[in-house]
């Protein structure tokens, strides 16, 4: 009797144990994240390597300053009349590079998704050309993300266990360094490699993302200078800091991986990690100011990559108190992010003239991708449908200007689709370099476009892939094909652009064309250098957080 009572009282504290567990699962994850993240030592001075003391007698090639925001929605701006809580978050600064330069009207991101996307960016081709098709994550990121559905969700994700073998030798390690081995190769050439030819020093500061084993990091890849993150992302400030304001996604499993896995650090050119001095896009903000002033009696590349808009979602306090008039707080924190990001930017003009070098200067702004509809916020690539990992337009259909006193006009529009692959040849022009002749770069200069010597389309087809889900555009068709569903989507975006008509239907001829150019574009494709790991739903026209029903229109996304 007595061992039986023993038993089953066992039995209880077991059961009550498990269940104690259970319902503290996330605070016991974060405790082992935080327990294997790197030591991080207190914040230390930057020493920007100093240029000439006065400029050169003979006329110098442009500086190229390039910002790239981090998952900012079409309507994240206020240029075209839009903005963070319908318009209460004027963006000034941004909107100024497009009122003094050109804005593209159909400018698109190089992918849905964050790595591969900058990927082709700074290579000027398709990053299907060199296997980076996937945005780089830890196993346990896949493993969450695969597994984990929102609340009553009606499609569930799927992790892939049998794949992990296929994964790069050393990459599926427990430490927070193992994602560095998904890395853009060290044989591709980027922009900041072609400028040095032409005497360019070479910037960057923020988020990388291409990964961090030799050869693949930014200062193996042409860059004099680096500092930032090499991972996907940062914190902002510590979660706790009194100047912070938070916003957690609680049905976002992607959310719920980062807060207690993302340190709040940088390096300098490979440096151990040390903490910023005070908000992310401040400090990044800061040494960039510093960062032209040291270069301004030479031509520089400044490429300037912070981690805002992406979650986690942290803003300034001073930032969030001067929205008092957006009641909802996840909102009024993503409009204070939005705000802040302005700001800053703003800065980074004003150091230009203030060190004489506006005019000078090529500056391009664009976004990574379109806004996340995991943040639960409807409207961030208002009037396009779909949100960042989708190939609808929201997803890929991005904010992109230039500016360049005396040689872009200001105030024009270019409206023939261009995209980030651009970027690479535009640059390379401007400074006078020659691009790679060993290799097929798939951008162009986009200069003999805007001021009439190419009446032309730049591009009659772009491409977009992410394992099986796939997307073309031509001339105005553009279809989508998402294998695991077996569906495809047709769209004429010259009567259609945001995608309401679904023509799939109607024109089986166009749909088998696209189809055709897909698999051509697939045969100059290569094999990714890591398999997807998860397959996962993203619904078109509903945010995170916002119930799913029966009929809900989505895509399965790899990764």
């Amino acid at each position: 009797m007595k061992l039986s009572r023993w038993l089953g009282a066992s039995v209880l504290v077991l059961a009550a144990g498990v269940a104690v567990a259970a319902a503290n699962r996330t605070a016991i994850f974060s405790m082992i994240a935080r327990s294997r993240l790197p030591p991080v030592a207190p914040n230390q001075p930057v020493e920007w390597a100093q240029g000439p003391a006065a400029p050169a007698s003979q006329a110098r090639p442009p500086n190229v300053v390039f910002i790239l925001a981090d998952d900012l929605g079409y309507n994240d701006l206020s240029f075209n009349g839009g903005g963070v809580a319908d318009g209460a978050v004027k963006t000034p600064a941004i909107d100024s590079i497009g009122r003094e330069g050109v804005t593209f009207d159909n400018g698109y991101a190089g992918n849905a998704t964050c790595a591969p996307s900058r990927a082709a960016i700074l290579t000027g081709r398709y990053p299907t050309r060199f296997g980076f098709e996937f945005t780089p994550a830890p196993v346990a990121f896949e493993r969450m993300v695969g597994t984990e559905a929102e609340p009553g969700a009606i499609v569930k994700p799927k992790f892939f266990p049998e794949r992990i073998k296929d994964m790069p030798p050393g990459s599926t390690a427990r430490t927070p360094l193992a994602v560095n081995e998904l890395s853009v190769p060290a044989s591709e050439i980027t922009i900041a490699e072609v400028l040095k030819t032409r005497g360019y020093h070479t910037i960057h500061l923020g988020k990388w993302h291409l990964g961090g084993k030799a050869g693949s990091r930014p200062e193996d890849q042409g860059f004099d200078e680096s500092l930032g993150f090499m991972a996907g992302g940062s914190m902002y400030l510590p979660e706790k800091d009194p100047s912070v304001v938070n916003s957690k996604q609680p049905w976002d499993a992607i959310d719920r991986f980062l807060w207690p896995n993302l340190p709040y650090a940088v390096q300098y050119n490979g440096s151990p990690m040390f903490a910023p001095r005070g908000y992310m896009t401040d400090y990044l903000a800061d040494e960039a100011v510093k960062a032209i002033k040291a270069n301004r009696n030479r031509p520089f590349f400044l490429y300037f990559a912070p981690n805002a808009l992406h979650t986690p979602l942290q803003a300034k306090k001073a930032d969030y108190d001067a929205l008092p008039q957006i009641k909802d707080h996840r909102e009024r924190v993503y409009g204070a992010m939005a705000r802040n990001l302005d700001a800053n930017v703003g800065r980074i003009l004003q150091a230009l003239k203030d060190e004489g070098l506006d005019q000078n200067t090529l500056v391009i702004f664009t976004s990574d991708n379109g806004g996340a509809g995991y943040v639960g916020l409807p409207d961030l690539n208002k009037p396009y449908r779909g949100f960042k990992s989708t190939f609808f337009e929201g997803g890929i259909h991005a904010p992109f200007f230039m500016r360049w006193p005396g040689v872009i006009a200001p105030g024009s529009r270019y409206g023939y689709p261009v995209g980030h692959i651009d970027i690479f040849a535009t640059a390379a022009g401007a400074a006078g370099a020659a691009i790679p002749t060993d290799r097929p770069i798939d951008g162009v200069d986009l200069r003999p476009y805007l001021d009439g010597r190419n009446a032309a389309r730049p591009h009659q087809t772009l491409f977009w892939r992410s394992g099986q889900y796939k997307s073309v555009l031509d001339g105005d068709w553009k279809l989508q094909v998402n294998g695991a569903r077996g569906k495809v989507w047709l769209y004429d975006l010259s009567t259609d652009p945001t995608e309401q008509r679904d023509l799939a239907a109607a024109r089986p001829d166009k749909v088998k064309a696209l189809q055709a150019l897909l698999a051509e574009q697939d045969a100059r494709s290569v094999k990714p250098i890591w398999p997807s790991l998860l397959q996962g739903p993203v619904f078109i026209d509903k945010p995170g957080g916002v119930p799913q029903t029966a009929g809900d229109e989505y895509i399965l996304w790899d990764n």
